[in-house]
């Protein structure tokens, strides 16, 4: 991480006012060891002070506004720490696409839901296009068979997402993996 990056990801959490940038005359202090009650702000400072440690403003929307005695850069370490966390724990799903024709063979068939399923077990949803060219617009009917025979392959581990339906040249449908079938990351 290079020293901007540093500096940015820690301003990001530079936005509470500290000791004397707090504007308020009264505050409301709160904490460990403190009783909520309503004090001058220069009586929480020399408070804070005597601790060695920092008057952070909490809620400043609330009258008076509400601050805390606290060592302000442990604060702001944790702060970070939980919002790492929780991008962390943030997932992300894409969609894989499989493409093929209305006359697809049996093992390549077998070959292209094989590949669905190992998507779905790593918790992507899975997009079917199926392609019509020339003279095979003539009959649909073969390509909503085909998305028919991939509903039946994996009707126990999938979920329809998007029913198959007809986009010009194509026929569509969307599938995601049931709840409790396939890992999640």
């Amino acid at each position: 991480m290079t020293e901007k990056t540093r500096r940015s990801a820690l301003d990001k959490f530079d936005k509470y006012n500290v000791n004397d940038r707090i504007t308020a005359d009264t505050v409301r202090l709160v904490g460990d060891g403190v009783e909520p009650r309503v004090i001058p702000k220069s009586e929480a400072l020399r408070l804070a002070r005597e601790k060695d440690l920092d008057l952070v403003e909490i809620s400043p929307n609330q009258d008076p506004p509400v601050v805390k005695i606290i060592d302000y850069s442990k604060f702001k370490f944790e702060q970070m720490k939980k919002a790492k966390e929780a991008k962390k724990k943030q997932k992300v799903i894409h969609v894989k696409e499989i493409k093929m024709r209305p006359n697809i063979d049996m093992h390549d068939f077998d070959h292209k839901v094989k590949h669905a399923r190992e998507f779905l077990d790593n918790g992507d949803k899975v997009k079917f296009t199926l392609m019509f060219r020339g003279r095979e617009m003539a009959h649909p009917e073969l390509g909503f068979e085909v998305m028919q025979k991939i509903k039946e392959r994996l009707e126990t581990f999938v979920q329809i997402e998007k029913e198959p339906s007809q986009e010009g040249r194509n026929i569509t449908m969307i599938v995601t993996a049931k709840l409790g079938s396939g890992k999640s990351k």
